[in-house]
Formats: C-alpha cells, structure tokens, sequence
C-alpha cells in the first residue's frame, strides 16, 4: 500500500515557476515508478511526466522543455519542477504510482494523491 501527498500548488503568473513535492509512505518507494498528471474541470487527467525507478523520464510534449520531473528516493518523493509556465498549465495536478503497464494511461496506475491546484494567471 502506498499513501501519496501533494504540496507546492498555487497562483502565479505566466512565465513564472513552481515546484510540486509528492511525498510517498512506504519502505519500497525506490521500486515504484511515479507519474504526474493534470486535470481541468470537464476534461479527462491527462499525463504529464512519468520517472520510472531507475530514472528514465518521459513526458507530454505540451510540457517538454519546460518541466523536469525528479525523485529523491532517500525522502521518498517525487518533484515537478515547472518553469515558463503557461494559463493553459492551470489545473489540478496529482502524483501517482506503480503504473502496471504503459505510464501515460491513468488507469494503469494503482496510487493517487489527492491533487493540488496550480493556477497560472496572466
């Protein structure tokens, strides 16, 4: 069983930065990997970025460039760094883990945490 807590959300203005935290429980975090994922009232979570646990990363192309995904597994977390932020970036972000199959499907992944809202204004 894994528990997963997001941090770091709020408001701030495009082009600007913020960084999420994903604090995970669980003495086997090393062995998860972890995804971050969005979503915007009357649309469906979309992938974000994906670490696997030997640390190869992969993300959306609407992000490439601009978010770097990261895990630190002495603290058992996983970050978002996300720089040059966008209004389209708005949305509510949620970490997840231990994805069964392929790490861009949100049903592949068996772990949530509850979300944290980012909003970019102009």
């Amino acid at each position: 069983q894994v528990q997963l807590v997001e941090s770091g959300g709020g408001l701030v203005q495009a082009g600007g930065s913020l960084r999420l935290s994903c604090a995970a429980s669980g003495r086997t975090f090393s062995s998860y990997a972890m995804g971050w994922f969005r979503q915007v009232p009357g649309k469906e979570r979309e992938f974000v970025a994906f670490i696997s646990s030997g640390g190869t990363r992969y993300y959306a192309d609407s992000v490439k460039g601009r978010f770097t995904i990261s895990r630190d597994n002495a603290k058992n977390t996983v970050s978002l760094q996300m720089n040059s932020l966008k209004l389209e970036d708005t949305a509510v972000y949620y970490c997840a883990a231990d994805p069964r199959g392929r790490y861009y499907y949100v049903s592949e992944y068996g772990y949530w945490g509850q979300g944290t809202q980012v909003t970019v204004s102009s």
